[in-house]
């Protein structure tokens, strides 16, 4: 949107404005604002920024910059209006040094979200940003741009995490690495639940299960209200996917566990994607032709250290094979034909040559490639046979060893899997014919164990490592997240864990530390 034409009165009131900014009290800032091109003459009565800010995308010259405008009742007036709010990013953490500002408007058809893409940024490094509307102004948050494209970076650091269920624990791990030096946080799946579970509540959803978009915009709202999670968005930029729970448990593509009718879920999934991009710093939203259709998988670059990919696992992929007909979604089965069908995805194919062609023609150091859940099997040996969970990546076995050949083949060195999902910290050797030593390792892989959501049990969970040799480590009776110190000579991962379940005041420590070593496939322990 154009700016408005400013007068050099407006152009005085504001140098004003920035010059004092620092020693004033937000509401102070505000008034002194009214009147200036930021300030919209908008007086709320209650803060409109109660969800916080957020940052997200890194490009080496932009970066997304998000929020929210949550009206209450008492402003129930500007509900049905186009409200003006203003973006402000700043060159230093006191804001005196003003770099760009951008005008836009949001209203209720996008939830009163504010998504900017400030561009025209520098390379590799951070910058300061909040959001002005009337009388109120945002938190400020710190995000980053991601280094120039040639550029010989030394390091990357970040944090990686999944599932979070606000009712089975507090966010604490957001308050560590809100706390930590991190260049990017990662996501990769879960970040809210449509589903509740009495048995493990330690503080309870508001709602029912949410299936109308409405729905979905107040279950992401009240997850966003919670103070570390806010903390960590203010301090980090954030790289994201998502996985099932954002919509519901264990679809697939265009199907539910309860078999909706394929359109009417449609419409549900459409209410979902649409409620998850009003509430995350993204550059795209629904396609707005058919909204149950959005691009979440993407590609960014780190300079000339690493290439990070992040995957769709729910959108595109093939229905789960063998399914119970009395209620569908994954299931543990034993013999299912079907599994070795060449034509079933867990991307779709489209994704899969997008993603084939980037893994072989890719230069970077460290190819980083981020997706919902575990590539290693985790089947277990049963007189019956192997099982096999077919929402994971064991039910798509083809797809896995289609991806894991071309890393062979075409001799990509230096891959590293990232995942979450399964609610443990798993450490795995990755092979085209998994647990098969006379098949080489091609790949690593660092899954992260969940925020808060509940683990397996350690009697299967023996089960499982006892019948897959490729897992080096595996533990989910704890709930964290994982460093990982990305470098020219290797990758480190450690996994910083507290008890399960995650309390508000949490204390996390090293539950174990693995690294990889440039031009060596495979994980060895620090």
């Amino acid at each position: 949107m154009n700016r408005p034409l400013v007068s050099r009165r407006d152009v005085h009131r504001r140098a004003l404005a920035l010059a004092l900014m620092p020693w004033l009290s937000a509401a102070a800032q505000a008034q002194l604002l009214q009147g200036s091109p930021s300030g919209n003459g908008l007086r709320w009565q209650v803060d409109p920024f109660g969800l916080g800010v957020a940052s997200g995308q890194p490009q080496p010259g932009s970066v997304v910059l998000w929020t929210r405008l949550r009206i209450s009742e008492a402003d129930a007036a500007l509900k049905s209006q186009s409200v003006p709010v203003v973006c402000e990013v700043f060159a230093d953490a006191a804001l005196r040094q003003p770099v760009r500002q951008w005008h836009v408007q949001t209203d209720a058809r996008r939830g009163h979200s504010v998504h900017v893409l400030a561009s025209g940024l520098q390379p590799g490094r951070p910058y300061w940003y909040r959001f002005v509307c009337g009388n109120a102004i945002s938190p400020v948050g710190r995000a980053r741009t991601s280094p120039a494209a040639e550029e010989a970076v030394a390091r990357l650091r970040m944090g990686l995490a999944s599932c979070q269920h606000y009712e089975q624990g507090f966010f604490a791990a957001h308050r560590e690495m809100a706390q930590s030096d991190l260049d990017l946080v990662l996501f990769v799946g879960d970040y809210i639940y449509e589903s509740s579970n009495p048995q493990y509540m330690l503080r309870k959803h508001q709602g029912g299960v949410p299936k109308l978009l409405e729905e979905y915009r107040e279950r992401h709202a009240q997850y966003k209200t919670d103070a570390d999670l806010q903390a960590c968005h203010a301090a980090h930029t954030w790289v994201m996917t998502w996985d099932d729970h954002e919509v519901v448990n264990d679809y697939a593509n265009d199907l539910d566990r309860q078999f909706t009718d394929p359109q009417v879920f449609l419409r549900r999934r459409a209410a979902a994607y649409q409620a998850y991009f009003e509430h995350m710093p993204l550059r795209l939203g629904p396609d707005p032709v058919n909204g149950s259709q959005m691009r979440i998988h993407d590609r960014m670059a780190w300079g000339k250290l690493a290439d990070l990919w992040t995957l769709d696992c729910r959108q595109y992929r093939d229905h789960q094979a063998c399914l119970d007909p009395n209620r569908g979604g994954g299931r543990v089965v034993v013999g299912c034909d079907a599994l070795s069908d060449p034509a079933r995805s867990m991307l779709g194919a489209a994704q899969e040559q997008w993603l084939t062609e980037g893994l072989t023609c890719s230069t970077r150091r460290w190819k980083l490639v981020a997706q919902s859940t575990q590539m290693s099997s985790s089947g277990v040996n049963t007189p019956l046979g192997r099982s096999a969970f077919t929402d994971g990546w064991d039910g798509y076995p083809q797809a896995r060893a289609r991806l894991l050949g071309t890393v062979a083949q075409a001799g990509v060195s230096n891959v590293v899997l990232l995942g979450g999902d399964v609610h443990m910290n798993v450490a795995a050797q990755l092979r085209v014919q998994a647990n098969d030593e006379r098949s080489p390792v091609v790949a690593s892989e660092i899954v992260t164990t969940s925020v808060t959501s509940r683990g397996l049990g350690e009697k299967l969970l023996a089960q499982i490592r006892e019948s897959n040799p490729d897992i080096l480590h595996a533990r989910s009776d704890e709930r964290g997240y994982t460093v990982l110190d990305v470098r020219p000579e290797g990758v480190a991962a450690e996994f910083r864990t507290t008890p399960n379940p995650a309390q508000a005041d949490g204390v996390f420590r090293s539950q174990g530390q693995w690294v990889v070593r440039a031009g060596v496939p495979g994980l060895q322990k620090a």
